[in-house]
């Protein structure tokens, strides 16, 4: 079933105690696709893009109530979802007590393990050529080359300037092209 209804109507459909429920269900329809995609490209593994968005999804629950409407829904999801992320990937690193270095090894090896990975086809060398980037660099290619996100909605996503998200993207697509014209 595919849900049409705006933001506003949804978030109206949440705020009433008996439509509650059906309110989230049909916020999480509308947005979980798209959160999962954008989690999975900057965690790579389908098990751990899973656990990060059932969290998000959590956070969204619990902190739903105090949503303002200063930014679009969407926007906030996005939010939600980027810090996720680094949290997941920062308690990996911290876990195995690693250099960050080594857990963007294990990253690019958990991608090689991919049934259907071939370091020969373009896609793949793209996504290994992202998992070399640093992860600022890499949250914010994914969000614009993927998720077309502007520079001023990735602004308040990622609570920096957007001359400061056009030089890393910038910088993000050169060494990327550098990747792929040398790997």
């Amino acid at each position: 079933m595919a849900v049409t209804q705006d933001d506003k109507a949804l978030l109206a459909l949440y705020r009433q105690p008996e439509t509650r429920e059906k309110g989230f269900t049909d916020i999480i329809r509308k947005y979980q696709e798209r959160l999962y995609w954008h989690i999975r490209r900057l965690v790579v593994d389908h098990e751990d893009a899973n656990d990060v968005l059932q969290n998000v999804f959590i956070k969204v629950w619990k902190n739903l109530e105090g949503f303002r409407e200063d930014a679009q829904l969407f926007t906030w999801l996005y939010k939600i979802a980027t810090n996720e992320s680094l949290t997941f990937l920062e308690q990996q690193k911290r876990k195995s007590s690693v250099s960050l270095s080594d857990v963007e090894t294990g990253l690019g090896n958990k991608l090689r393990a991919d049934s259907q990975f071939d370091a020969n086809k373009l896609e793949w060398k793209l996504q290994r050529a992202i998992l070399s980037l640093p992860e600022k660099q890499r949250v914010v290619f994914n969000l614009r080359y993927y998720d077309e996100m502007p520079y001023e909605e990735m602004s308040r996503v990622l609570e920096t300037s957007e001359g400061a998200l056009k030089a890393s993207y910038h910088h993000a697509v050169k060494k990327i092209e550098e990747f792929i014209k040398n790997g």
